[in-house]
């Protein structure tokens, strides 16, 4: 047996220690190919740089920058890059790893990816801002390219953003390189339905699973925790549906309207100033009373771990769309399939959003875009073929939405590691 990687010593409910726990629960699904779990376990290649910046008011000022890429087994490295004060060498391998078994899981021909930097954007200048990104990508640069690795947005990172990166990147190699990144802003090569991909797809496979279980869209209570690109634009489209948004939690509180909240008024509060500024049409309430609310959906798309055994004791829901990566700790994950709640994984459900951007690759490759209506039609079906794909495996050996993703994502990750064997 090899010994455990002596960078990181992951505790139980850690991202890492996470994802390294969702593994284990796979391997007795994988037959043969069981002999190259080692390879899922392992990041493939960390990076860790030093981004200085000269700040507004003349100092120097240092960050700490990541990119890990967890596994390029089936294709480039493809993955988020998030400026977050709380980023962690150990947070930025695991959510590389969730990308490898999300692009598996759908079948796009991709490795996973990610990257951050320690830094709280909010306390940057837009100036500050371009800097921290140019360095960073400079910094990076040696290991990201339009074959080998594609960075995209996540958390506080967006298209004007991934505008710098690909511009940084196009000057160091002396032509301009639409496909290194995704997420663009539309004349710069980006796609169509990108922005809203990462929501949609999480109404889509939440569609499905309510049309299994029998629960009608229309009067349902769904609660949101994050309220950012994925969780208002998930909770538009189920309100579309008939659906009623009963609660919505971001970084500034917690807002309750067992009626129904107001999205079209909403929405354009929360953009600016947060939930918590929305005077008309809802309670402010305290935000571990988020989880009690009665609802019937509930949708965690802010950060991992939110979920915990506790809250999974709490809640009343039936159904829960994992918007975010990694929000629920694995005794949390047991707990709702005691209790009968139906989990649709990270790995498959907020997979829209790497789905659009592989689509974005492609046309910057071929210089032909397509519109957004071919965009959401593509986008709907993979996500339904890899769904009912997953669904049928998690039927045929009687195990949870998430043991059954990993399962067919990992038999492809490893079937691609053993027919290409080992070099040198």
């Amino acid at each position: 047996m090899s010994e455990k990687l002596s960078f990181v010593n992951p505790t139980a409910n850690s991202p890492w220690g996470t994802y390294l726990s969702q593994v284990d629960r796979v391997v007795p699904y994988l037959g043969p190919l069981a002999r190259w779990v080692e390879t899922l376990k392992r990041p493939k290649r960390a990076l860790i740089v030093d981004v200085p910046i000269e700040m507004d008011d003349g100092t120097i000022a240092h960050f700490e920058g990541y990119r890990v890429q967890h596994n390029m087994s089936r294709g480039p490295g493809k993955g988020g890059v998030r400026f977050h004060p709380d980023v962690t060498l150990e947070e930025v391998m695991a959510l590389s790893a969730w990308m490898t078994i999300k692009t598996a899981a759908v079948n796009l021909p991709y490795g996973g990816a990610k990257g951050g930097i320690r830094v709280d954007p909010k306390k940057l200048s837009l100036q500050e801002l371009e800097k921290i990104t140019r360095r960073y990508t400079s910094e990076i640069g040696i290991i990201i390219g339009p074959h080998t690795d594609i960075p995209a947005p996540d958390v506080n990172t967006n298209g004007q953003i991934m505008a710098w990166m690909m511009d940084t990147y196009s000057m160091n190699v002396g032509g301009t390189a639409t496909g290194v990144v995704t997420g663009k802003p539309l004349h710069l090569g980006g796609s169509l339905g990108r922005v809203k991909a990462t929501g949609r797809g999480v109404f889509v496979t939440g569609r499905e699973a309510a049309r299994r279980l029998g629960m009608d869209l229309r009067g349902a209570r769904i609660a949101v925790q994050g309220f950012g690109n994925v969780g208002s634009v998930a909770a538009e489209l189920f309100a579309e549906a008939g659906a009623k948004i009963v609660a919505v939690q971001d970084h500034t509180g917690t807002i309750v309207n067992t009626n129904g909240l107001d999205l079209a008024k909403l929405i354009p509060v929360a953009n600016k100033d947060g939930v918590v500024a929305f005077k008309a049409g809802g309670d402010i309430v305290p935000n571990e009373d988020f989880w009690n609310v009665a609802c019937d959906i509930l949708i965690p798309a802010a950060l991992e771990g939110q979920i915990t055994a506790e809250r999974a004791q709490k809640t009343t829901a039936k159904l829960v769309l994992e918007g975010a990566n990694g929000p629920t700790v694995p005794t949390a994950d047991d707990i709702l399939a005691e209790r009968g709640v139906l989990v649709v994984p990270d790995v498959i459900c907020n997979a829209g959003g790497v789905t659009v951007s592989y689509f974005e690759w492609v046309q910057d490759f071929s210089s032909f875009f397509w519109d957004e209506d071919e965009i959401n039609v593509r986008l709907d079906r993979i996500m339904m073929n890899a769904l009912n794909q997953i669904w049928d495996t998690a039927d045929k050996h009687k195990i949870t939405l998430r043991t059954a993703t990993y399962a067919v994502a990992c038999e492809r990750i490893l079937m691609a590691r053993q027919e290409r064997g080992l070099y040198p």
